[in-house]
Formats: structure tokens, C-alpha cells, sequence
């Protein structure tokens, strides 16, 4: 089922599959900035990742010294959530443990998508509650995928600015999409600026730490631009199907990354990983702004 939310300036729709976006819709312009899921390329849209980012090695992890295998970024994008509030201006969306996530993810949760449009500006906050007795492991990112180009010209004609001038580390993965040890300065233009080019993404994401925690996507040949903030979130992703020239970009602000590659991960040891005790919550947001 969908539902949408609007106001003078917006029009933003969510699905209850995977409480995944559906539209971000200028009503001044007239433009669909959210990718729509093209089969030619990708056919998700803005994926919401819990309790993961990413792989594992071997598609396994362990906790509390078992072994338990889940697929790529979680269950979350799979599930049917609930529409549990809606007022004028938001949406909130649940998803609690069943005997299927139990099997893969042996924790008790509540787990919730808040959209809440102002102005021009669309919010998406993750909520977490550990409703289980025992101290509960979970990652989470968002992986949002936006139409470039979404004023006229090429994919080639826009580019990714970040609000500062900066340096940025990549995380290297490997073919398998695991991280590697290897770690290497961004080279960005001005110091802030990467031009978009189809081969970028011919290895999968770029994986970013210790980027300025608001970017842009921008051309040269327009005054319209999409500026994405997470100021919580650690680890930034771009990407595009690898090998192709998909015409659109995904923004992905993460908590944590994927696992290494080698044995299965230790989720107690992980990295940034977050770490709830029962009946504690957890909350974190990103903003999607639309600027015309």
C-alpha cells in the first residue's frame, strides 16, 4: 500500500513494503527527483537498511557465539511494515521481530521510519527499541537513489559537491563488496567536488569516512539541486549499478559499514556498531532537501 504526504512545495510518497520512498515531487516544478526503479538497472528505489549494511563474509556473522547467515542490508527492505501514525505533514512505519527474523536475527526490536516533510525539506529518521532481555547488536543506512539528471543534460553534467572543503578517506572494498584494509585520500576538486562520470562505479560504491556530513548533487547548467545531511552517520556511499550508464545516483548515509572479508564477523567487536540494552532506544536521522 502507498501513502503520501504533501505540502505546497512537496509531494512525497512512501510504500509499506520495506517503508522504501516512492516519490519526492516538486509541485513548483514538476520534476521526480526520486530514481523509479527502472528493471534495466536497479528496482529498488531508497532502500531503508536494518539491521545491517552491506555483506557479510560468507553471508554469516556471529553473535553471542553463534553463527546465524543473513542476506545484503538486512531483512528491512524485504518486510511488510505497519503505518502505525500519519498526520498532515508525516509517516511513521513499524516492523517488530517475527519467528522469520528470529531465525536470522535473534533479537526483539521495534523498528520504525519516520518521513516528515518541511518545506522543501523531506526528514527520514530511524528509530530502534530493543524489546528483547538480552544486549541487542544492529546496524543501519539509509540508500536513497535520486534521477540524474533530473533538469535536462547528461548524467555526465553533474556532479557531487560537499558543503566543505575537505578530506575525505575511501574505505576500499574488494570484488565481493567486503572491506578491505586498504584506505586512501579522496582526490576532490577544490577540494570538495566529485565530477560524475558512469565508470566511477564500475567497482561498486565509493565508500567514504570522514566526509563533510552535507553534500549536493549539482550541474553546472542548472540552478536546481538535491543536498542530502546525516550528521550522524559516520560512512557515506555512492552508487550506481556498476558497469552501466544508469542515469541516476544513490546518496547512502551509514552507521556502520559491511563486514570485512575472511571468517564470519563478531558483531560484539564490530566496528561502530550500535549496541542497545533492553528496553533502550536509539534514534538517527538524514534530511533530503529539494532547492530550485
Amino acid at each position: 500500500m502507498v501513502y503520501t504526504i504533501e505540502n505546497s512545495n512537496l509531494s512525497v510518497s512512501v510504500e509499506t513494503k520495506g517503508a522504501q520512498l516512492k516519490s519526492v515531487f516538486s509541485k513548483h516544478t514538476g520534476v521526480e527527483y526520486l530514481w523509479q526503479g527502472d528493471a534495466r538497472y536497479w528496482t529498488g528505489r531508497a532502500y531503508n537498511l536494518f539491521p545491517f549494511v552491506g555483506r557479510f563474509a560468507e553471508g554469516k556473522y556471529v553473535v553471542e557465539g553463534k553463527e546465524y547467515a543473513m542476506d545484503r542490508h538486512g531483512f528491512a527492505r524485504g518486510s511488510e511494515f505497519a503505518l502505525t501514525e500519519q498526520t498532515d505533514n508525516s509517516l511513521t512505519f513499524e516492523i517488530r521481530e517475527t519467528d522469520q527474523t528470529l531465525a536470522i536475527y535473534p533479537f526483539r526490536f521495534i523498528f520504525t521510519v519516520k518521513f516528515k516533510i518541511e518545506g522543501k525539506r523531506l526528514t527520514v529518521r530511524y528509530g530502534v527499541k530493543n524489546m528483547g532481555e538480552n544486549t541487542m547488536y544492529f546496524g543501519l543506512g539509509g540508500h536513497p537513489g535520486f534521477n540524474v539528471p533530473f533538469d535536462g543534460g547528461r548524467f555526465e553534467d553533474y556532479f557531487v559537491e560537499f558543503e566543505e572543503v575537505g578530506s575525505p578517506t575511501q574505505v576500499i572494498a574488494n570484488e565481493k563488496g567486503l572491506m578491505t584494509t586498504e584506505r586512501r585520500a579522496m582526490e576532490l576538486e577544490n577540494g570538495k567536488i566529485i565530477r560524475l562520470e558512469h565508470g566511477l562505479f564500475d567497482n561498486d560504491a565509493i565508500i567514504m569516512q570522514g566526509a563533510c556530513k552535507t553534500v549536493y548533487i549539482k550541474s553546472d547548467k542548472t540552478k536546481r539541486s538535491i543536498k542530502v545531511s546525516y550528521p550522524n552517520m559516520d560512512y557515506l556511499g555512492l552508487w550506481h549499478m556498476p558497469k552501466t550508464d544508469a542515469p541516476y545516483l544513490c546518496v547512502e548515509p551509514w552507521m556502520t559499514l559491511p563486514s570485512p572479508d575472511g571468517k564470519p564477523e563478531v558483531l560484539e567487536t564490530k566496528e561502530n556498531i550500535g549496541v542497545l540494552e533492553p528496553n533502550q532506544d536509539f534514534s538517527i536521522d538524514f534530511d533530503i532537501e529539494i532547492i530550485e
